[in-house]
Formats: structure tokens, sequence, C-alpha cells
């Protein structure tokens, strides 16, 4: 696979095979990764791997607070709203997910249960989670996160496997400090579902779309 096909193949997976993903590969993976730039070269970032009982037990109480309706609280507020284009974006590929799933966007009982299967995390066998200090610029760390994860992406597409980067999975922080006994002195990122994928599952199938250069790209001189 070269480069270019891992940037433009990799997509955002929303069904996973049961199969475990060996240790051996998720060491691998992460052994590649942290060779993934960082500002000055602080390397910011570290991971929890949850597999097994533990993950099990994490997807369980995430689910649950979803449905209860127990609303976010993660460490790094989450936008309420957006900008007019990116909104639009934004709708855009909720309602290219519901098309997929053939559910009408009236269906409200349909829509919760996709929301509930979001929330167990499309049943991946892996998420690792990433934190930083709560000592460091969040801005600047942010950003060294972004790096290190879209590259443990790539290198996981690379290998046979899907991701999603999941901002549902860390929509409940104190599960996550709890389960993996994450230090307070810690903020939870983001969580990367990692696992095999379902190839046949419309979700994983569905026409992705990208705005056009003309949109974000200023050429000067």
């Amino acid at each position: 696979m070269t480069l270019q096909d891992a940037v433009k193949g990799r997509r955002s997976i929303r069904k996973y095979k049961p199969d475990a993903v060996p240790r051996s590969l998720l060491q691998e993976i992460l052994e590649t990764a942290r060779w993934s730039p960082s500002w000055g070269n602080t390397q910011p970032w570290e991971f929890y791997v949850l597999t097994g009982k533990p993950l099990a037990e994490f997807k369980k109480a995430n689910r649950q607070k979803m449905s209860d309706g127990e609303a976010f609280s993660p460490d790094v507020p989450m936008p309420g709203v957006w900008p007019e284009a990116m909104k639009k974006r934004y709708m855009e590929v909720g309602k290219s997910v519901l098309e997929a799933l053939a559910v009408k966007r009236e269906d409200k009982d349909a829509r919760n249960e996709y929301s509930l299967d979001m929330a167990f995390l499309f049943d991946v066998p892996c998420l690792i989670v990433a934190c930083i200090p709560k000592d460091s610029l969040v801005e600047y760390a942010m950003l060294d996160v972004g790096l290190v994860t879209q590259t443990i992406c790539l290198l996981a597409h690379d290998r046979g496997l899907g991701t999603c980067i999941m901002a549902v999975a860390v929509g409940h922080p104190e599960i996550l400090k709890e389960i993996l006994s994450i230090p307070e002195d810690r903020r939870v990122i983001v969580g990367i579902a990692l696992g095999y994928p379902e190839p046949d599952f419309p979700l994983n199938r569905f026409e992705r779309k990208r705005a056009e250069l003309s949109e974000f790209v200023k050429w000067v001189g």
C-alpha cells in the first residue's frame, strides 16, 4: 500500500468483526507511531489500550449513560456551535449514515438505536485512549495528539485494520478514569476504536465527500 492509498483509503469504520487484534500488532503500530512529530519534540501524548473484559465494562457503562440521557462532560469541551459551512458538512455525513442504514430522519427509535450502538463503540474489540497532562498547553498538545492519532489510523489501515476516531468514547471520562486508573492530573482527549472491519456493512461502504481545494486553499505568489 502506498502512502497515497493509505490516506485516501482510510475511513471511519462503524462495524467490526469480533476477532481480537493481536497485542504484537498493536505494539508494532504504536512503536512506529511514536515517531510522529510534535511541538519541540515534547511528545505530550499518553495512551491506554483497552481490550477484553475492561473494554466490555466500559462499553456497557458508556451505553447506559447515553441511554439515560446524561449529558457529555468531556475533559476538553466539545463544540456547541459550528460555522455554517462546517455545520453543513456535518449534517451531510449524518444524512449519509442514515441513508446507508435505510433509516428515515423522522424514525426517532432507529436513530436512537444508532446512537446507542455508537456509544457501544460499534462493538469494537480494542479502544486506544489518548491523554495529555493537565499542566500542558491544551492547544499545542491537542495538535500533537491529532498528529499521532492520524499516524495510528494510517498504520492500522496499512495492516488491514479499521479505525474510528470517537469523541463519544470520551464524553464521560470519569468511566475511563476509574476503569483505567488514569491519574487526576491527566486530561482524556479522544478514543480510537480499532479492529478488523466488516467490509460489507453499509456504514463501511457509503460514498465519502471532501471539500474542493478551492474552498480552503488560497494561492499567494
